[in-house]
Order: C-alpha cells, then structure tokens, then sequence
C-alpha cells in the first residue's frame, strides 16, 4: 500500500522498494530504514529550532520551506520545493500541484501574516490559530513528504511563542479517523473539530 497514491509520472521510487520508498540520494529502499533516517534528521531540526535559533517572529512560508529544506535535504532532492505531482491519500485528494504557489502565498497573507507570532495570544487564541494553520496547511499539503510533521512542527513552534510547551499528538496518534475527520471539515472552514484536537495536544503536557 503506498504512502501517497500519485497521479503524476514525476512519482519516482527506489528500485526493488515495491513503490514504498521514493526515490532518495542514499539509495535506501527499505521503508523502516527511510522513516528511521527521516526521524533521526526531524530530531535535530527540532533541536537546530528550539535549542539554537528559536523564532519569535513572524512565521512566513518561506521559513517553512527552510525547515523541509534543513530537515530532508541530505535525503531528498526535493526538499524544500513545492511538489510538482498531485497526491491523494486514503481517497482524499490534496490541492492540485498547479495551484500550489496561489493557495501558499493566500496562506502566507491570509493566515501567517494574521495569526504570527503568537506571543501575546490567550490559550483559547492559540488553540484557534493553531487549529487553523494546520488545517489550511495540510488541505494544501505543500511537499512531496513530510507534510504531517512539518504542519506538528509549525504548531509547536507557534506554542511556545505564545508561552507553552510543545504539543503532544498521542490523542492525535489514538484516534487518526477523528483527526483527518476534522481536517475535512476545515474544507469548509469549520475549524472546531481540529481546535478539539489541539486543545487535547496542548492540555496533555
């Protein structure tokens, strides 16, 4: 079963990885193997962001693009670009590759620009913008990989602006058909359901 269903022939992929692993610069081909790598660089970002150089500006597309870059460039010669394929996933079909540089720089204006930084924000404003920015951000679904933990790393980072700690995704984890069922209903901008989640993720530490 593969990770993301591609309707593009740019999907390229290991060789023997039965279309598992996608085409990567240290030719692994096992999927255990690549999660484990990809675990071991997400880590150090977290570290490289949280421990060094924290940001408390303004969030911009732009920075987002860094962190894939920073986190997966040893791995993938992509990273840190727009995808170029259009991917669905369990039948839900993300936004067209086409429409990709529109919906970011809507993104970039109409969500970052409002909602960061967010240090001088309420838990309940916090909760909301989180919920929002991940929703809007994994509807669009930016990358070729790494969406799901670039979009947790982007609510991290935005909580602790505002004075938390980092998130913790167990309940998102133990209940995953309630999750992406809030992340549908942001497609018609009911953000409720996902500030449920975020507000189970902030309160569990």
């Amino acid at each position: 079963m593969n990770r993301y269903n591609v309707s593009n022939s740019e999907g390229k992929y290991e060789n023997e990885s039965g279309e598992q692993v996608l085409l990567n610069k240290l030719g692994i081909a096992n999927a255990e193997e690549i999660d484990a790598a990809e675990l071991v660089l997400l880590e150090q970002l977290y570290r490289s962001i949280f421990e060094e150089a924290f940001p408390m500006k303004q969030i911009d597309v732009a920075m987002i693009k860094s962190w894939h870059r920073r986190w997966l460039g040893n791995i993938y010669e992509w990273a840190g670009q727009e995808r170029t394929v259009n991917i669905s996933k369990g039948g839900f079909m993300f936004a067209p590759s086409a429409q990709l540089p529109k919906l970011l720089n809507e993104f970039d204006s109409k969500y970052l620009t409002q909602l960061t930084p967010c240090s001088k924000m309420s838990e309940q404003q916090l909760i909301e913008a989180i919920a929002i920015t991940h929703v809007e951000i994994i509807l669009i679904h930016p990358f070729r990989e790494g969406n799901g933990r670039l979009a947790r790393l982007l609510a991290d980072v935005m909580a602790v602006q505002a004075g938390f700690k980092t998130l913790n995704y167990q309940s998102w984890e133990c209940n995953k058909a309630q999750y992406i069922s809030a992340i549908h209903s942001g497609m018609s901008m009911d953000y409720e359901p996902m500030k449920h989640w975020v507000r189970k993720a902030l309160k569990s530490n």
